[in-house]
């Protein structure tokens, strides 16, 4: 994949603009970029990575689709990983069994995250459009217009597609028409990244009282995220917090403010639950907070964007590049949504239970937590789905069970590893000894499995099975490389 050069982008007709400047957009854009796809990225903010944290959990999936990027490495290097999640204080999830080459959540700041995936698509060829924002939008059967205003006033973008990563407030959702369903689950959470006098560990801690809840996770460079909530302090989001409110609602959840002190970013926000109905409206598509938003329970906001960013980035690449009919955009709403919902019903059921008040209600609590703590089954899923490794997409009828299941990074023969073979968005033939395949091009690599097995398996782009099949003839693998890479 050989990147895009600025003579790229006077081609709109097969272009791509992209709006909304946060990791999801930054890594859609990248990935369209290395594919050769003239990509604008629209930002009204002015140019600068913020250095304010935000989000602040990176989880195993996501890991792994910034490792088949190039990228996990340096970020696992800043980040601090965590491999004991202590909730409750009744349960301890360890990460370290999960089926991955990074068990662990890797707690590093939103702008590390952001400061990788820019340069990745500064070097790839996007070309940005910062302080530039939308305030139009018309599509038709050949593509999309965008009206922005600029410091040189209004002017029109023409790209045959549309992105709109635009978070919560998506301009881009509001002008096709979309709604956005939902309601407001909890007000006046607060944010803190602030020092500890006390020790508590490389763990992250989270537990409830009567009046509210509080999560402690380290940075590892001296200072932790704190997020919690105490009840009855309902409060607007421009309200301040200051380091004393901080400390009561950590007292009150946890038992100690544990010595708190030299405060670098403190913020208070309310948290929605909310989700668009669809994800494509014709040549207009939706990823990150732009199409679902979820309580911050579970750190699976900018993972589960960044994920929708990975599934989307190859489909758009294939059809705009003439290797897929348009009807493969379609499989983006069939197989994101879906994550979509479980996510925001999973982090609902989280911020519920930290949030249970009364007596029986955390009695009902704690006898669910000491459920999952005994019965194993439900350990491994429930960390599993809070991972994202153990997201799969469904299958058609009658293809390999293995079709739209997440591949684990095995080792290749000769060396090497799948998510290595991965970079640059192609797709990988993993074949059995003995199955000669002819070569197909920057868009398919052929790898052969490090141990022998009689399996040929198409990985897609994003890491998930488009096709397999048991004792493969060349025919059959020549007709799936059609259907599948074009």
């Amino acid at each position: 994949m050989h990147g895009t050069t600025e003579r790229d982008h006077d081609d709109p007709a097969r272009s791509v603009a992209v709006v909304g400047a946060g990791p999801t957009g930054l890594l859609l854009a990248g990935d369209l970029a290395e594919a050769g796809v003239p990509v604008t990225l629209v930002e009204k903010r002015p140019h600068g990575i913020s250095n304010l944290s935000r989000a602040l959990v990176v989880h195993a999936r996501t890991l792994e689709q910034l490792d088949a990027r190039g990228l996990a490495d340096e970020l696992v290097v800043i980040g601090c990983p965590l491999r004991d999640l202590r909730l409750f204080g009744g349960l301890t999830l360890g990460l370290g069994p999960l089926p991955t080459r990074f068990p662990y959540v890797l707690v590093v700041p939103q702008y590390e995250v952001e400061r990788l995936l820019e340069r990745r698509a500064v070097e790839a060829g996007v070309r940005f459009a910062h302080e530039t924002e939308v305030t139009g939008l018309r599509q038709d059967d050949h593509g999309v217009t965008l009206e922005v205003a600029t410091h040189r006033g209004t002017e029109e973008l023409r790209a045959a597609y549309a992105v709109g990563t635009d978070g919560a407030h998506s301009a881009v959702r509001r002008l096709v028409g979309l709604p956005f369903p939902g309601r407001s689950v909890i007000r006046s959470l607060v944010l803190a990244d602030v020092r500890l006098a006390e020790d508590l560990g490389s763990a992250l801690t989270a537990d409830a009282g009567p009046d509210g809840f509080a999560l402690l996770a380290p940075f590892g460079d001296g200072y932790h995220r704190m997020t919690g909530w105490r009840r009855g302090n309902d409060r607007p989001d421009s309200d301040p917090v200051g380091l004393e409110e901080v400390r009561e609602i950590v007292r009150g959840a946890l038992g100690s403010d544990f010595g708190m002190h030299d405060p670098r970013w403190m913020s208070r926000f309310h948290s929605d639950e909310r989700q668009v109905p669809a994800y494509r409206v014709g040549r207009v598509l939706l990823a990150g907070d732009a199409a679902h938003v979820h309580s911050p329970a579970g750190g699976q906001g900018m993972n589960t964007g960044l994920q929708d960013a990975a599934n989307l980035g190859w489909k758009l690449a294939a059809v705009l590049g003439g290797h897929a009919d348009e009807a493969l955009l379609d499989t983006y709403h069939a197989e994101r949504h879906p994550v979509g919902r479980m996510v925001l019903l999973a982090s609902g059921a989280l911020i519920r239970g930290a949030l249970a008040h009364g007596p029986a209600s955390r009695a009902l609590r704690a006898a669910v937590l000491a459920t999952a703590d005994r019965v194993g089954p439900l350990r491994r899923r429930g960390t599993a789905m809070v991972s994202g490794v153990g997201v799969r997409y469904r299958r058609p009828r009658g293809a390999h069970r293995s079709v739209g299941a997440r591949v684990p990074d095995v080792p290749l023969a000769g060396g090497g590893r799948l998510y290595e073979a991965l970079r640059g968005g192609r797709f990988v033939l993993l074949a059995p000894p003995g199955l000669e395949v002819a070569p197909r091009g920057a868009r398919l690599a052929v790898e052969r499995w490090a141990a022998p097995r009689d399996t040929a398996v198409l990985v897609r782009p994003d890491g998930h099975v488009a096709w397999a099949a048991e004792a493969a003839t060349a025919e059959r693998v020549r007709e799936a490389l059609d259907t599948h890479v074009g």
